[in-house]
């Protein structure tokens, strides 16, 4: 059977309290941590999705995003690196459209159909920016999430029907060089863009189909905005039980994560024989009706596991400073001088990969990988050994006051589950909340580096106990 064989998502830690940006509003946005940006969500999304599926079946995958921290370079291939899948993959972005998430989708799918891959992994994340107090900005939140397909006997949702439409219209807009997102007035968005297109398109696929809105569990509906949402269910016919709740109060608007992340949702409250009808919006519609099969119990932790674990902050200028609104203050922060390219490469399985060293003679681990082991000071005998996926508990920490910075360093020693210990930074933690014991997972974030994007791996507190 072909369909979705796993899924899985990721929120971040951190939410800004909408009261923030402007007096009197409720809810909460997610917020990405200062060392966090599209690739790194998207990994971590991709790890909730694979959980403890073969890597090796894995041919291609595509990262859809609008907010690459590269103009011109594949982002697609750093994610791939990350999440330790083959090189002779098709590896490919979606980049500049909100449907790039969906278009992928129906690639992927198609690319499984005709026999041209046996798994697609689909991953989608945004960091989208809004002019601050913005409509945008109290609107949009930032998340992640992914999907793989397969075709195997354990497909937990199949796609029974789709349909596109392409629609120009200059709604919503980011040009070359700009910081922020540009939207033209609300009614204009709703009446001429977002509830004439996707009624269109939603409409035709049922006609076609020969389907009435009582034939779904779920219309996952993705709209631009609140307004939007309210008005686009009751035009299509259906019940407000039936309408995939849109997050805008828990998360907000994530670009083109946010009709995976709702399709999450939907599929994590699933029943069997269940359909789902999801429609994505920019610059046209993409439209799909999925149904849930018997093997739908089957998930990862999924989305509703990372909203309830958060952190809320008032601090807007705290925020603004983490996306780089508000110049930082670099007169204590340490100069960090531009990284070796050459050197990021020779690293690439140690930095990006997260590969230690494991003693062939008496099994010690270490990260970053040694040549000599630390235990039985064995020399050059040693295999390469992943530690993404594991777990660990911090033996030691130093706590860098004077290095200054957006956050204030950490640095661990983590002794790391089944033996051995890594050399890392914490991050998601506060000085006041590290702590020799502390159980620790390890997270794909950025480095401290902001001349040219630089990855590592960094331990984080456990967030989500299974």
């Amino acid at each position: 059977m072909l369909g979705i064989v796993s899924y899985g998502a990721y929120v971040p830690l951190w939410r800004l309290q909408r009261s923030a940006i402007s007096p009197g509003l409720r809810g909460e946005k997610a917020i990405a941590g200062f060392d966090e940006d599209s690739i790194t969500m998207a990994v971590a999304a991709a790890l909730d999705c694979l959980q403890t599926s073969e890597r090796e079946s894995i041919d291609g995958l595509f990262f859809a995003t609008t907010t690459s921290p590269y103009s011109e370079k594949q982002a697609a291939a750093t994610v791939a690196n990350a999440l330790d899948l083959r090189r002779d993959i098709l590896a490919a972005d979606a980049l500049a459209c909100l449907r790039g998430g969906t278009i992928a989708m129906r690639i992927a799918f198609d690319m499984v159909k005709a026999g041209s891959a046996q798994r697609v992994l689909l991953t989608a994340a945004d960091v989208r920016l809004g002019a601050p107090e913005s409509s945008f900005e109290r609107d949009s939140g930032d998340g992640a999430a992914a999907v793989l397909f397969g075709d195997s006997a354990d497909v937990i949702a199949t796609i029974l029907h789709h349909y596109s439409i392409s629609n120009e219209l200059m709604d919503v807009w980011r040009l070359a060089g700009e910081t922020f997102i540009n939207i033209e007035e609300d009614r204009f968005i709703e009446e001429e863009g977002y509830l004439k297109v996707v009624g269109e398109a939603v409409s035709r696929l049922m006609t076609q189909q020969n389907l009435a809105p009582k034939d779904f569990a779920k219309a996952v509906l993705c709209a631009p905005n609140p307004r939007c949402h309210r008005s686009i269910g009751a035009k299509l016919g259906f019940e407000p039980h039936q309408i995939q709740k849109p997050l805008f109060e828990e998360v907000g608007n994530t670009g083109n994560a946010y009709p995976l992340m709702l399709l999450v949702a939907a599929l994590e409250e699933a029943k069997p024989g269940d359909k789902i009808l999801l429609a994505s919006y920019g610059d046209g519609v993409d439209v799909f009706v999925l149904e849930a099969t018997e093997h739908i119990q089957s998930r990862g932790l999924g989305l509703q596991a990372y909203i309830n674990s958060k952190r809320v902050i008032d601090d807007y200028r705290r925020y603004t400073k983490w996306r780089g609104i508000l110049p930082l203050d670099k007169g204590r922060s340490v100069l960090m001088p531009k990284p070796s390219l050459k050197e990021m490469m020779r690293r690439q399985d140690e930095t990006i990969r997260m590969y230690g060293s494991k003693c062939r003679v008496c099994g010690a681990v270490a990260y970053p990988p040694q040549r000599v082991c630390a235990k039985c000071h064995t020399k050059d005998q040693f295999d390469m050994v992943r530690l993404a996926e594991k777990r660990g508990e911090i033996y030691s920490y130093t706590v860098d006051y004077a290095a200054g910075g957006l956050e204030i360093p950490i640095v661990t020693m983590t002794n790391i589950e089944d033996g051995g210990r890594a050399f890392c930074l914490l991050t998601d933690a506060s000085p006041d909340e590290a702590g020799i014991g502390l159980p620790v997972e390890f997270s794909f974030r950025r480095s401290y580096q902001d001349i040219i994007p630089e990855y590592i791996w960094k331990a984080r507190p456990i967030r989500i106990r299974e």
